[in-house]
């Protein structure tokens, strides 16, 4: 692959989430997070980097006009979702049809996104079905039963925990949400890596650069706050 022209990549920004577990009152992508919307961060990452050709945000039904206007987005990047994050994806998917040979999909809750990590995922799909963002477990892993109790400890080495952004081809990604909905385990699967997995697909793995923490608790965001008022990360795009 590296001897031919890059291939176009469009990415599809996941904020369909309605942030029950924070309790804003409003769809977690426009949860004010550092004097900004949540959401708008990531957006400034993928702005910065030249390798994105298109770039359309997968929100809430019903909240389509409000997420222009809070995210500084056109109506035609903005795409109602559905009820799940599998189906938000596919959503997404469909409505940028065939235009792009690579797809990449990054967790609007996830406000960290470095430009290079950008193009380091791109890059990283090589000849395989894909390449996800992903980071090695340091803790040591306990599988755990419903009565609180330890049943197994697991071995941590060559464990990884996957993040976003993740990148596909395309067609391999559409490929595997036909497959997923047709057996009726679209939603069986939490991220796109295991759909793919799932029809034999590859998936390599690229180490993340930075901390990319995504924000879940009301925790997360104030760990969120004081990275991105850290001066040597890159501000907002002016």
């Amino acid at each position: 692959m590296s001897d031919s022209a890059p291939r176009r990549c469009a990415a599809i920004v996941v904020a369909g989430g309605i942030g029950v577990r924070m309790g804003a009152g409003v769809p977690k992508a426009l949860m004010p997070i550092a004097g900004r919307a949540l959401a708008a961060w990531c957006l400034d990452g993928f702005r910065r980097s030249e390798r994105i050709s298109r770039l359309i945000v997968v929100v809430p039904a019903g909240y389509e006009s409000q997420c222009v206007d809070a995210l500084g987005l056109a109506p035609g990047d903005v795409v109602a979702g559905g009820a799940t994050r599998a189906e938000s994806v596919a959503c997404g998917l469909n409505y940028l049809g065939d235009a792009h040979e690579l797809v990449l999909v990054h967790d609007a809750a996830r406000p960290l996104l470095d430009p290079d990590l950008v193009c380091a995922v791109i890059d990283g799909v090589g000849d395989a079905a894909g390449a996800i963002a992903a980071a090695p477990m340091v803790d040591t892993p306990k599988r755990v039963g419903h009565d609180h109790l330890i049943a197994e400890t697991l071995v941590r080495d060559g464990l990884w925990l996957a993040q976003t952004p993740q990148v596909f081809d395309r067609a391999v990604l559409q490929a595997a949400i036909d497959a997923a909905v047709a057996e009726g385990r679209l939603d069986q699967a939490t991220d796109c890596a295991s759909l793919v997995e799932m029809m034999g697909g590859s998936v390599a793995v690229v180490p993340s650069l930075r901390p990319n923490l995504k924000v879940t608790t009301p925790a997360d965001v104030h760990l969120a706050e004081i990275l991105l008022a850290d001066p040597d990360r890159f501000g907002p795009v002016t």
